[in-house]
């Protein structure tokens, strides 16, 4: 594995364990080259509560690895989330950086109801 994304992974490892610590939900946020892949998953993170991703029926017809992309699936899991009766939770990254797909992503999810 190449040290960036080893530096990546221990990011998140850290940021995980924070977040079990304080026994939150949380909404987890995957970054590829391609896609975006966001999940609510429950305080103990043995469920999946509520995900969207650009791969999914309702979104696949758009471009997928852009902004607007990843504004879609940031509302998409947000009201899916509100439906599994989730408003509260903490910020995953994944260790990725807080800026473009992510950022837009976390304020897309911030405006479709989602508190963190």
């Amino acid at each position: 594995m190449s040290d960036k994304k080893v530096i990546r992974l221990r990011r998140a490892r850290q940021a995980r364990l924070k977040m079990r610590e304080l026994e939150a939900v949380r909404l987890c946020v995957y970054r590829s080259s391609q896609h975006m892949y966001a999940q609510v998953i429950s305080a103990d993170g043995g469920k999946v509560l509520a995900s969207a991703s650009t791969l999914d029926a309702e979104l696949r017809g758009a471009a997928s690895g852009n902004v607007e992309a990843a504004k879609k699936v940031g509302l998409l899991v947000a009201e899916r989330a509100k439906a599994a009766g989730v408003t509260q939770v903490a910020f995953d990254r994944s260790g990725f950086k807080y800026h473009g797909r992510v950022k837009a992503l976390a304020d897309a999810a911030r405006e479709g109801g989602l508190e963190f």
